[in-house]
Parts: C-alpha cells; sequence; structure tokens
C-alpha cells in the first residue's frame, strides 16, 4: 500500500520480518511441534510480551511462544507491567542493549544491567543479591495460586465457598479498568482453600486472588 501523504518510508535492517504475519506459516509449524510438549507453570512471575499480562500457567506460556513469532511485541505494556509490580532492576541478556536503553527512559530509578559478555557476570549476580530475596516456595507446592493477569479492580463472578471445588477454565471475575476487562480464567481445577482478593478490590499484576489444593474435580470424582 501506498504510505500516507508526507511519509517516509525506510527498510530496517533486521534479519527477518520477525513478529509480523509474515511469519505466520512459521508460528503453524512451530505449533505443531509445540503440541507435544508437556509443560509446568512457571516459578515466577513472567510477564508475556504480547500484552503486558503475568502469565502463571505453562500451557499459556507455551501457545504465546508460538503465536508471538508472528505478533507485534507489547514492551511498552511489560515495561507498564514492570513499574506497577515495584521493579527496581533488570538484567538483559544478550543481545543486549536495546531493552535497558528504553527502560532508563520509561522507568527512571531502575537499575540496568545489559549483560554483553562474561566480564558482565559478577556485576549480574551482585545486582541479584542486591535486589532479590530467597523464595520460600518449596520445590513441591501443595496448593496453587490463581492471580491476577493485569492491574484493575477484582470483579467477582463466582463465589465458590472453602472446601469446595472449582473446575478447570472457570471464570472467577475479571480485572476492570476504565478502558478494558480481563477474565481471570482457572487454568487448574482444584479444591478452593482460601479467597486472598475479593469483589471490589484493587489488584496489582500476579498479586494471589485464590488459593487451591491442586486436586482436580476430575480426579475426585
Amino acid at each position: 500500500a501506498d504510505p500516507p501523504e508526507g511519509a517516509r518510508v525506510r527498510a530496517l535492517e533486521v534479519a527477518g520480518a520477525f513478529h509480523t504475519s509474515h511469519m505466520a506459516p512459521a508460528a503453524g509449524i512451530l505449533g505443531g511441534y509445540a503440541r507435544s510438549i508437556s509443560t509446568h507453570d512457571p516459578r515466577l512471575r513472567l510477564i508475556s510480551n504480547a500484552d503486558g499480562q503475568v502469565i502463571h500457567d505453562g500451557r499459556e506460556v507455551l501457545k504465546r511462544l508460538v503465536t508471538q513469532v508472528s505478533n507485534p511485541v507489547r514492551w511498552d505494556l511489560c515495561m507498564q507491567t514492570m513499574g506497577e509490580l515495584g521493579v527496581t532492576a533488570v538484567i538483559e541478556i544478550p543481545p543486549a542493549g536495546t531493552l535497558t536503553g528504553l527502560i532508563k527512559r520509561a522507568l527512571p530509578g531502575v537499575e540496568t544491567l545489559a549483560l554483553k559478555s562474561p566480564d558482565d557476570l559478577d556485576a549480574a549476580w551482585a545486582m541479584i543479591a542486591e535486589h532479590t530475596t530467597a523464595s520460600s516456595i518449596g520445590s513441591q507446592p501443595t496448593w496453587r495460586l490463581l492471580i491476577a493477569p493485569a492491574k484493575g479492580t477484582f470483579a467477582q463472578v463466582l463465589t465458590t465457598p472453602v472446601g469446595d471445588s472449582l473446575p478447570v477454565g472457570a471464570i472467577v471475575g475479571t480485572i476492570d479498568t476504565l478502558r478494558d476487562s480481563t477474565p481471570v480464567i482457572a487454568p487448574h481445577g482444584g479444591v478452593v482453600v482460601e479467597w486472598l482478593v475479593h469483589d471490589g478490590d484493587p489488584v496489582s499484576p500476579g498479586q494471589p486472588i485464590v488459593r487451591l489444593h491442586p486436586e482436580s474435580q476430575e480426579s475426585m470424582a
């Protein structure tokens, strides 16, 4: 298509048309391989570059790895989520430099490190030690958390009592903002142990909403 009047078109110096519709055939092939992969849920908050949401389901992570081959990267939304989470430091792995430069402008005060060579590893370990604390989660947790995918106000749809089962795929509520509404979907079935957020409560990305015992409704039948 012809560009708008007065616009300038410049060819980008890239190796391929990554993260565009031109990569759809590759995404289809990758999706075929992905169907044979089993997944585990991430142990840490994982921010998706599709929309900046915090993802806590291993199957959803794998799905997004495939679809992002032909979809645009929303790094702006990732940085917005980092700010909402109170991130204090960011380490960019090789090839490094571009993303840390964007973070310096968008999130002033956040310490950054572009890991470009083995010589930077000591500085990376020092930054990790300064800005992190050890996880209290054991290697075999006896419960799962359903978390908020975005920042907003929690509108509760289900009020499943403690001790009752929550089915796989249930929409427990939505995270509402002035612009949109994001459903909170239970990727796993389980028994409700504790509701940590209630209707009308403000939530942050990755904030736990309900604690579930990891025993699906199907396995209880």
